[in-house]
């Protein structure tokens, strides 16, 4: 594009008129800091794009460039802003952690299953604890004490029968 000193570019029009663009935008929105951050936005975009041909008045079109700059800036940052404002409570994640008076309870309970346990006829007991505790198989207890899969199923059953009686609950809990 050929220098014509009678019309001068939008770039050296904005370099002449930088304070005066900087105070327009300053302004409207009120940060001059802000201002000068757009005003150097448009200079990064004039260099970057070719100059436009035949603008009569540069500065009217630098206002307007500069203006809308600003916007986007602005609107740019309060969306992050509010993304961020939205963020700064840290996300509650559900503690999975027992609290105490679970774990009293808790101990309560096993206290109570151990004396359960305790107070079987011992063949009850040593199946229970087998299946239950040792989590065999009831045709490898079985196999084990060298009695019947019907017999291991019997103790069982009487186990846990002692066990909702210690606990105080229904037969359908446990």
């Amino acid at each position: 594009m050929p220098f014509d000193p009678a019309k001068p570019s939008l770039l050296s029009t904005l370099v002449r008129h930088y304070d005066e663009l900087v105070d327009h935008v300053r302004r409207r929105f009120g940060d001059r800091g802000f201002a000068r951050e757009v005003v150097h936005d448009v200079c990064v975009q004039l260099l970057e794009k070719r100059d436009k041909d035949n603008v009569h008045t540069p500065l009217a079109l630098l206002r307007k460039i500069s203006h809308d700059q600003a916007i986007n800036r602005y609107r740019s940052e309060r969306r992050s802003q509010s993304w961020i404002v939205g963020m700064s409570e840290p996300l509650e994640a559900e503690c999975t952690a027992p609290t105490p008076p679970r774990q009293y309870e808790a101990a309560r309970e096993l206290e109570l299953l151990t004396q359960a346990i305790e107070q079987l006829p011992e063949r009850c007991q040593m199946v229970f604890i087998m299946h239950k505790i040792h989590e065999l198989p009831q045709a490898e207890v079985a196999v084990r004490m060298g009695i019947s899969l019907k017999t291991v199923e019997k103790h069982l059953r009487l186990g846990l029968a002692a066990c909702r009686v210690y606990l105080d609950r229904p037969p359908t809990t446990l």
